[in-house]
């Protein structure tokens, strides 16, 4: 595997299963990271959860794991865990996805990683953080979109309790992991000190959440819920046109008056003339929008709403995003060879001008590499 970009050098001990560790350790392969998966003898579980091109190989697994290297090891054993050991002694990262109590009974807490390479930078990705009450619980993307409000606002925007239909939660929990990890890498380059870091998906969800939706909350007395209107508002979704449906955001005065100048509709006045006036009204606002768009066809609005610089997007489906021209034309999509014949990957959706990324490979069978890595770390098990 070919191993450039910005973090071409850094060798990453991955620990991780299923979406939210694999992802965070995804993206430091493709920017350069030589990524060990260590898996146990029956493999990570999500290898056989969707369809793939062979067993072990499902679509996400092979998404999330692409570029890294696999090696079997039964941490239960002796041997197992001296191998680890070799494994950690020339690693930068050591990133692990178990409960606390589990990763400790195995011998490898941070205490221990840290007696073997005291410069590692060890990150926990965990359900639930370790100073809560909950630190114990089993986590999955469901249960902490439910922890976090997320069904709730949902039900407020739909008038049903619903998940999101992604799992947005496993993702971005996995994102933090990454930008913690990162930022514990460049505490060592300038200190040379290594540290522990933990990211708790629960915590990681309260906060994304809250961004917008602490609003009135977090004052002093509160000046209001928690919740940031327009995000809830029941009329906020795509607007159906007269052969389709389209996304459109009218959003600032300038855009306003550009969209009511164009137009023309019967119910504009001074009373919404201003983003003030209609943040109050905004429920109000999206359903008076939503009569007007059902006049024109998908493409005269999107014809329109581009002239005047007010963002406009089609309603695409998933399956469309592989054929879109500014994908294609910004080289996002990669191909990778692998054992089962091509593979078109989403690629690194960042850019560096000097260490750009890249999919360094496809995602291993189960144990593809082991015997590799062993006889690099050879000299240590002795």
């Amino acid at each position: 595997m070919k191993h450039t970009g910005p973090l071409s050098g850094v060798r990453v001990v991955d620990l991780t299963a299923m979406v939210m560790g694999p992802y965070a350790t995804q993206i430091m392969a493709d920017m350069g990271a030589d990524v060990i998966k260590v898996e146990p003898p029956a493999g990570d579980t999500t290898r056989y959860v969707s369809t793939g091109p062979e067993p072990g190989m499902a679509g996400v697994f092979a998404n999330v794991n692409r570029g890294k290297r696999s090696v079997v090891l039964d941490l239960r054993t002796a041997e197992g865990a001296d191998a680890l050991r070799g494994l950690v002694a020339d690693a930068d990262v050591f990133v692990h996805s178990m409960r606390a109590k589990a990763i400790a009974r195995l011998g490898f807490a941070y205490d221990d990683v840290a007696a073997v390479t005291p410069s590692i930078v060890y990150t926990n990705c965990y359900g639930y953080g370790r100073r809560g009450p909950d630190a114990d619980l089993t986590a999955y993307d469901d249960t902490i979109q439910a922890a976090c409000g997320l069904p709730s606002v949902q039900e407020r925007l739909t008038g049903e309790a619903g998940y999101v239909a992604t799992i947005l939660a496993d993702k971005v929990a996995g994102l933090t992991a990454v930008y913690a990890t990162m930022m514990a890498l460049f505490h060592r380059e300038r200190t040379g000190e290594g540290q522990e870091v933990e990211v708790g998906m629960f915590e990681t969800m309260a906060s994304f959440m809250l961004v917008e939706h602490a609003n009135g909350a977090l004052f002093s007395p509160p000046l209001g819920p928690a919740a940031y209107p327009r995000a809830v508002a029941p009329n906020r979704r795509p607007y159906r046109t007269k052969d389709g449906h389209i996304s459109a955001l009218v959003y600032n005065d300038k855009q306003w008056n550009a969209f009511v100048g164009a137009v023309r509709p019967p119910w504009a006045g001074d009373h919404l003339a201003t983003v003030q006036q209609r943040a109050r009204r905004i429920d109000a606002v999206y359903g008076l929008l939503a009569e007007t768009f059902l006049e024109r066809t998908t493409g005269d609005w999107l014809s329109l709403l581009r002239s005047l610089d007010i963002p406009a997007a089609p309603v695409r489906t998933l399956d469309d995003l592989f054929d879109d021209p500014h994908l294609n034309a910004a080289g996002f999509f990669e191909t990778v060879d692998s054992p089962n014949g091509p593979v078109r990957f989403p690629g690194p959706p960042t850019w560096f001008s000097r260490t750009p990324g890249h999919v360094a490979g496809p995602a291993p069978r189960l144990g593809a590499h082991t015997r590799e890595v062993m006889d690099e770390i050879g000299d240590r098990l002795r």
